[in-house]
């Protein structure tokens, strides 16, 4: 009797898996790990930041010989979950030549951790500078969820300019599954950017964000309408910040084509889909509920410059 429950659960697993295959293609050679992905941010950050997540140095520096041994580390696990993904985004491609992309790939990825490093210092010095609660450097690098989102995103936007499939979305889920903040790997974020609280923010794909740009919990940066699905892949559709924005929790700003000027604010719960001009303050009016019904005019939105 056990037996035949048994078999009778293996089949339907066997239809399922049929049911897979008819939605996902044919079983992939490779898939990259994303408990290795997930691991490679700790050892990343262990590099840049040495004895802060760690025990293995004193604070804030690191031995030549450590520092050689983590390199070597993180470039040989980045390599074989670059190799891995290539194959998973083309299952025609041969496993060496997938092992020569991989290998320059990642290479090119380690030439510019330096550089990442460099940014993220400019975001810790933004949110210490803009959070009067915080105490010191430290306490904004070891607890801010917001600087671990950014420091997750500005990692795979590297992995994304080099058109690595699938890792920095898992990087970046994962940044989003710890702190509530889901910023897409495509976005282009300037230095010296701040995130405070941070819970609730989304960043959408094609955003573009200047330099000193601050955004507070509950802000989307999104798209006007994704009705179109895929066929707006590759379309800009997201907003651009310009330098030295703010915007306030829960505004929304949304549409490739909306602009917000350097210097401006966005208040708290505003809803903005069109641009503005620079130094404007964008404000809520009058909060009334507006029902619009299919096939009447499109009421002008409620906002004050």
């Amino acid at each position: 009797m056990q037996e035949d429950a048994l078999n009778r659960r293996i089949a339907a697993f066997g239809r399922g898996y049929e049911a897979e295959a008819a939605l996902f293609g044919e079983p992939k050679k490779r898939f990259p790990s994303r408990s290795a992905c997930i691991s490679l941010l700790g050892d990343i950050r262990g590099l840049m930041f040495p004895g802060y997540f760690d025990n293995d140095s004193a604070a804030g520096t690191s031995s030549e010989l450590l520092i050689g041994e983590r390199l070597l580390h993180i470039e040989r696990v980045l390599r074989c979950q670059i190799r891995d993904a290539l194959i998973f985004g083309d299952g025609s491609l041969a496993l060496e030549l997938a092992c020569e992309r991989a290998t320059s790939l990642a290479s090119t990825f380690m030439d510019e951790l330096a550089n990442v490093q460099a940014l993220l210092l400019t975001d810790i010095q933004a949110l210490f500078d803009g959070d009067p609660a915080a105490r010191s450097y430290e306490e904004v690098l070891v607890s801010y969820p917001g600087l671990y989102a950014i420091f997750v995103y500005r990692l795979a936007h590297v992995l994304y300019e080099l058109d690595v499939p699938l890792i920095p979305r898992l990087m970046t889920e994962h940044a989003h599954s710890k702190t509530g903040i889901d910023i897409n790997p495509g976005a282009q974020i300037g230095e010296y950017f701040f995130i405070d609280h941070g819970t609730g923010v989304v960043i959408g794909e094609t955003t573009v964000i200047g330099n000193h740009v601050k955004i507070y919990q509950g802000v989307t940066l999104g798209a006007l309408s994704t009705q179109k699905g895929q066929g707006l892949s590759g379309v800009r559709r997201h907003p651009t910040l310009g330098d030295y924005v703010t915007v306030y929790s829960n505004a929304s700003i949304l549409g490739g084509e909306t602009h917000i000027g350097a210097g401006s604010v966005v208040s708290g719960s505003a809803f903005v889909c069109e641009s503005v001009p620079e130094h404007a303050r964008v404000k809520l009016k009058d909060q009334e509920i507006i029902v619009h019904h299919p096939g009447e005019p499109e009421p002008a939105w409620n906002y004050v410059i």
